[in-house]
């Protein structure tokens, strides 16, 4: 063999050495176009990086065959399979707008495939769609054809093996150099790790490594500062933050009493009178008990490093009434207007008003009922509800009230079994089981899509008013995308209300979907006044998460019709996620309104309500808070992402936006912040992979 051959057969061999790495890069690149933007970032390095690792796997597994041709068929069908999680998370971000982890995609795919089967086929068959699928599929066909041009994939000897795995190593060795080097993405890549941030940091095929990883690995690591960081946040909030004076309601408890001290964080007297000694929600939990497993005793030890909070003037207020519990599909503060909503805007502006209020958006519409149900962070993503509620002893309404002798049920106006429902909503306490499309709602329902919320309002309100007190949920559905009236009912039922408000047609659209919530709602309260129950009757109501199907083909930042929606540019995931939360009674209407004006978040729903029905709970085994203790305001996302009365971080970039003079931000606060969200979310798993409710609640039932 001349020298210009052996040239030629080192050329074709880095040529072959090189397809994996390159199509990966290309993969990767495609991804970010489709979802998040922003190819040329400084992370883009690691991507590159880990590209060559996982490209030396696919190299070393088709240069098994002595046989080149053979090693060219599967290298070509290892590359389009390699394709195939590129294709489904970014159709998934096309419908969400965020990325599912591996658990969320299985547990949701017959679901979405069965109940959406109209919506998929239109998005995956879209010039967008077949784009894509093209894309993808081009690498894998190219090589099957030509792939003999760059150069065959030979049976590779020891010594070539030998060296590939020592590049192999090489290029990840300089990966983890340059993740260590950034704080932020050293963080995401080891404890603080969430599958949507590390998607876009690293690339796709890393940030499912990551995922399978983590849950292989699993076990509950908690930091200690934790504690500390929390009573210090509360100390340190300025006076110009705290709550106006308010006056308070007057309640039937041993906890009423007649002057407010404070709607939100730590009381402010209207009065220098010493604050009434309310006691704790606290129960006397075995947080010592050498039994259980090491997990276990862990989250012993976390709760027992917590202050419970305060009871409060609020204590009791709602004791003994009825509630009625509704996660809204979709829905945003936005489509509230007292000329449009009348009903809404009565709710939203004559209870309780949460000026600044969060629903984070962790895995989609079942995400949002686990954060409103159990008061927990959806950590395991779509699987999070059904292994909650394969749990013997849950902490959540429908079981406590239960406990009180409620009368109480579940319902939805879809299909009964869509996300589990079936096996999920009959384990949530609730005396009557769960009704939805198929096991009792199509009595109520017409089958449409999406269904009437007004219709499963006036069906089903004959079915309880009459048994109380009584506790009841609703799912609904009305308020889903996409919003056309072509194939959405409910827009095109709406659309003349609409068509002349200030929006873009699908915004339109939206707010007319949202207008078949606003006759539910009207009903429900018509009834219960001539029922002349409303003052004993509680609504509360939030979103499941954003409105994401506005913008169905559009990039993270780039959503134009929901910032046209908001009223200004969404360009980060707080923004995206800033939402509403109706607390009402027939009982505060004749009050001046109680304004919270602190952050909140939907994990702050289930113990705000259990102290106000008076419930016996403890506020420790809960990572939000009573919004009228003394606990600091503090919401947090799965991303990492918090805000408090000092000021927002953002874990993305690393960066600390404070609301106050940077004077009175206390040194270490946001190191401290970081790792109270750490902690919470590490408590959020452990509850649900421990059972650990059943295990330091069953004393206790």
């Amino acid at each position: 063999m001349n020298e210009k051959q052996k040239r030629q057969g080192r050329g074709r061999s880095v040529g072959a050495a090189l397809v994996f790495p390159v199509v990966l890069l290309y993969y990767e690149i495609i991804f970010r176009l489709f979802t998040v933007g922003g190819v040329l970032r400084p992370d883009g390095l690691i991507t590159l990086g880990f590209c060559f690792v996982y490209g030396g796997v696919g190299y070393l597994l088709c240069t098994i065959s002595r046989r080149p041709k053979r090693n060219r068929v599967l290298a070509a069908v290892l590359l389009a399979l390699t394709a195939v999680p590129y294709v489904v998370e970014i159709f998934v971000y096309q419908a969400f707008k965020i990325f599912y982890n591996v658990n969320t995609v299985l547990n949701g795919a017959n679901d979405v495939a069965t109940g959406f089967a109209g919506q998929v086929f239109k998005m995956v068959f879209s010039v967008r769609g077949i784009g894509c699928i093209l894309l993808y599929l081009l690498p894998g066909v190219l090589y099957g054809r030509f792939g003999g041009l760059l150069g065959d994939m030979r049976a590779l000897s020891g010594r070539a093996r030998a060296m590939t795995l020592a590049r192999m190593a090489a290029f990840y060795l300089i990966c983890l150099l340059g993740i260590r080097l950034s704080p932020a993405m050293s963080q995401t890549y080891g404890d603080r790790y969430s599958f949507q941030p590390a998607v876009e940091r690293f690339g796709m095929l890393t940030g499912l490594r990551l995922d399978i990883q983590n849950n292989m690995t699993g076990g509950v690591r908690f930091t200690d500062t934790a504690a500390p960081a929390a009573r210090t946040a509360a100390a340190e909030v300025p006076e110009e933050t705290k709550a106006p004076e308010t006056e308070a309601p007057e309640t039937e408890t041993e906890n009423a009493v007649s002057e407010s001290e404070s709607t939100e964080g730590a009381a402010v007297a209207a009065e220098p009178t010493a604050e009434p000694d309310y006691g704790y929600n606290e129960m006397d939990l075995a947080l010592d008990t050498p039994y259980g497993g090491d997990d276990q005793r862990r989250l012993n030890a976390y709760v027992a490093s917590l202050t419970p909070s305060k009871k409060n003037a609020y204590t009791g207020l709602f004791a003994g009434k009825n509630l009625i519990l509704i996660t809204a599909e979709a829905f945003a503060k936005e489509v509230i207007d007292p000329d449009l909503t009348p009903t809404l805007y009565r709710l939203a502006t004559r209870g309780v008003r949460f000026t600044d209020y969060y629903q984070p958006a962790s895995a989609g519409t079942t995400g949002g009922e686990y954060q409103h149900i159990f008061g927990l962070m959806a950590t395991d993503g779509g699987t999070s509800f059904p292994r909650m509620a394969d749990n013997a002893v849950k902490l959540n309404m429908g079981f406590k009230l239960n406990e009180l002798g409620y009368y109480g049920k579940a319902f939805h106006n879809n299909t009964y079994t869509y996300y589990d429902r079936d096996e999920t909503h009959t384990t949530l306490g609730y005396s009557d089981g769960f009704m939805g499309m198929g096991n009792g709602m199509e009595q109520y329902v017409q089958e449409v899509w999406p269904e009437s919320d007004y219709e499963m309002f006036a069906g089903t309100l004959p079915t309880y008013i009459d048994r109380q007190p009584f506790d009841v949920y609703y799912m609904t559905v009305s308020g889903h995308n996409g919003y056309d009236v072509n194939g959405n009912a409910m827009s095109a039922k709406h659309r003349d209300q609409v068509k002349d408000l200030p929006y873009s047609e699908t915004v339109q659209n939206y707010i007319g979907a949202n207008l078949e919530l606003e006759d539910a709602l009207t009903y429900l309260v018509e009834q219960l006044e001539l029922k002349g129950i409303a003052d004993d009757t509680v609504i509360c109501l939030t979103a499941d998460h954003f409105p994401y199907g506005l913008d169905e083909d559009a990039d993270q930042g780039e959503m134009e019709n929901l910032s046209e929606l908001y009223g200004y540019d969404v360009e980060t995931i707080l923004q995206r996620d800033h939402s509403c939360w109706i607390l009402w009674s027939g009982c505060l209407e004749d009050r001046e309104p109680i304004t919270v004006d602190a952050p909140t978040f939907s994990l702050d729903i289930l113990p705000t309500l259990l102290n106000l029905f008076g419930v016996r709970f403890d506020s420790r085994l809960l990572p939000g808070r009573d919004v009228f203790s003394d606990a600091p305001a503090f919401i947090f996302d799965a991303y990492y992402d918090w805000k408090t009365e000092l000021g927002t971080y953002y874990a993305s970039r690393d960066a600390f936006e404070p609301a106050v003079d940077e004077g009175e931000v206390p040194a270490g606060y946001v190191a401290e912040m970081n790792a109270v969200v750490g902690n919470k979310l590490s408590f959020c798993q452990g509850v649900l992979d421990t059972d650990y409710y059943t295990y330091i609640l069953s004393a206790h039932q």
